[in-house]
């Protein structure tokens, strides 16, 4: 949609800065004309944002105008890589169309939200593989059993800038300290407000969780189209005053210091980069079952099915906000 601060942007940022610019230049194509919290580093840094008409099927004659436009402005273009999942064909499309060679899939979810948008994205999913020539990706998802065998993509693992993440004291006594937070218990979640990230579920357990821990605080990071909803549930449950809505930060890196566990019970996930985030900060992590287990990266992450009795989310996340010995594992 734009550059903000969400996972895949988060990820492209994280390469963005450590690749040879001198020899690769990133620039960025959104589909919505919203500015993006990344907007101004991007420009620092040399790349360009265009905007797109959007992703409307009835506006795609005039995507295609606009993407040949970019292209006829911009021969040096040789890649064009898609991230926004099976809609992506129309970049990769658009691509095919001008002649671009080198036309590339990416994506790390593990499933395809399923909203309204449903019917026209496994339209565009059945049209990925005759416009692109390289996927870097959860192939499963997208391209089932047979690619995997073959092994015809390439799997990139998620890296994150690690020193940023370790556990650091004095940080997280002045994020408390600055949000009158001191001497709370708190349950943190980095997530956008999505059906995905399912912000529903945790209010209902952490109501259950302030219940039997007087000092249970809630931190939320992040932002998108549920979150006023989620403020509403949170006043009906009578936990309002217990949960902060941070909104869309810079600093979640800061922010993990400051929480005593994490939980992520998402209806689905590929691998979340968050989770790997809040492993290096050295929190214990609860984790849906429909996350992978292969983001139970350390010793203090732990799998509970959403199928489970909220009275057992409460429990296991008292549990975790007791194990307060925190390290620097780097």
């Amino acid at each position: 949609s734009n550059m903000d601060r969400a996972g895949i942007e988060t990820m492209l940022m994280n390469y963005y800065r450590h690749i040879d610019r001198s020899k690769i230049q990133f620039d960025f194509l959104c589909n919505k004309k919203k500015p993006g919290a990344y907007d101004a580093e991007i420009k620092e840094m040399g790349g360009n944002i265009y905007h797109t008409p959007g992703l409307n099927p009835a506006k795609y004659p005039s995507y295609l105008k606009c993407m040949k436009k970019i292209f006829e402005e911009n021969p040096e273009y040789k890649i064009v890589e898609a991230h926004n999942g099976a809609l992506g064909v129309y970049a990769l499309h658009a691509a095919k169309v001008n002649h671009i060679p080198v036309r590339i899939f990416h994506a790390h979810g593990a499933s395809i939200t399923r909203d309204w948008k449903l019917p026209i994205k496994l339209v565009c999913k059945a049209l990925l593989p005759s416009n692109m020539n390289q996927h870097f990706e959860a192939a499963r998802c997208y391209f089932g059993e047979k690619v995997v065998e073959r092994n015809d993509y390439e799997l990139i693992p998620n890296a994150i800038e690690v020193n940023r993440f370790v556990f650091d004291s004095t940080i997280r006594n002045k994020i408390r300290h600055d949000n009158h937070l001191e001497n709370k218990h708190i349950v943190g979640h980095v997530g956008r407000f999505m059906s995905q990230k399912n912000h529903t579920f945790l209010l209902d357990a952490f109501a259950e969780v302030s219940k039997r821990d007087s000092l249970a605080h809630l931190v939320l990071l992040g932002d998108g189209e549920l979150m006023d909803a989620m403020e509403e549930k949170a006043s009906n449950l009578g936990i309002k005053d217990r949960v902060t809505f941070v909104g869309n930060v810079g600093n979640a890196n800061e922010w993990y210091q400051a929480f005593d566990c994490f939980v992520l019970p998402s209806v689905w996930e590929g691998l979340p980069v968050v989770g790997v985030e809040a492993q290096a900060a050295d929190l214990p992590c609860i984790f849906s079952s429909a996350v992978t287990r292969e983001i139970g990266l350390s010793n203090r992450a732990k799998f509970i099915p959403l199928t489970e009795e909220i009275s057992t989310w409460a429990t296991e996340i008292c549990n975790a906000l007791q194990q307060n010995v925190r390290n620097d594992n780097t």
